[in-house]
């Protein structure tokens, strides 16, 4: 068990945590092949249209609505509601989502703050959380790491983590944060902590995560961008730099 960690050559001052976060988001689609991407929020989509550019050609991207869609945006295909739900029972789906908590096995809470019955605070409902993780792979995106996120127990259960899962297609490949990105490559599936963002160290995520992250040997550092990729990120997928309103540093 480490609490720093050992680089293995100095990152680039000139690459933004929030390019360190696009980057992670897009490994997430990595190797998926021909499957739809539903990337959910700003960060999460600049790594999805990043990885389609790049490691991943076969990706899927949609419009939101029911238009497959082409780099430029230009519509390419049409997905149904009918087709779109054949996807996601078959696991040929894979989402990025938010959470109001998180816990140690992946269960994700964004229903309410409290005892449901009677909640401190209402959020938005249970939505199709427990059909994404229950029907195709589910990785999560949160721009601000804190206790008050990653929880020792959840409120309300509303994506289904690894000690509830039943099914096939029940994934959780990755949680990438304003800090790191984590895992759940771990016997009994508990999040472990996969890198830190450069400036992060592991005592710094550790005091942000309400419970004990498995740490495994020395942690690295998340990649940077390739010359091309950060050229990529910087004049064609995000030119107008909205990432950085939502990650400083």
């Amino acid at each position: 068990m480490t609490t720093e960690t050992t680089p293995e050559a100095a990152p680039d001052p000139t690459v933004t945590r929030a390019e360190y976060c696009v980057i992670a988001c897009a490994e997430a689609w990595r190797d998926n092949g021909e499957v739809l991407a539903s990337p959910m929020g700003l960060i999460p989509a600049l790594g999805a249209r990043l990885a389609k550019r790049t490691f991943s050609p076969d990706l899927l991207l949609t419009d939101g609505e029911a238009m497959l869609v082409g780099l430029d945006g230009r519509p390419e295909g049409w997905l149904p509601y009918r087709r779109h739900l054949t996807m996601v029972t078959g696991g040929r789906r894979h989402v990025m989502m938010g959470a109001s908590q998180i816990d140690r096995y992946g269960n994700q809470n964004i229903s309410c703050i409290g005892d449901w019955q009677r909640p401190a605070r209402q959020l938005l409902g249970v939505r199709g959380a427990p059909v994404n993780t229950l029907n195709n792979p589910v990785s999560y995106w949160i721009p601000r790491h804190s206790p008050r996120v990653f929880v020792e127990r959840v409120d309300m259960i509303s994506g289904v983590g690894y000690d509830h899962a039943t099914g096939p297609y029940h994934h959780l490949p990755r949680v990438v944060t304003d800090l790191a990105v984590l895992d759940f490559a771990t016997p009994d599936h508990r999040m472990r902590l996969a890198s830190v963002h450069p400036g992060v160290s592991v005592a710094d995520v550790r005091a942000a995560t309400g419970f004990e992250l498995a740490v495994e040997g020395e942690v690295p550092t998340t990649r940077e961008p390739n010359a091309e990729e950060l050229r990529l990120i910087r004049e064609v997928v995000d030119p107008q730099g909205l990432r950085n309103r939502e990650v400083r540093g």
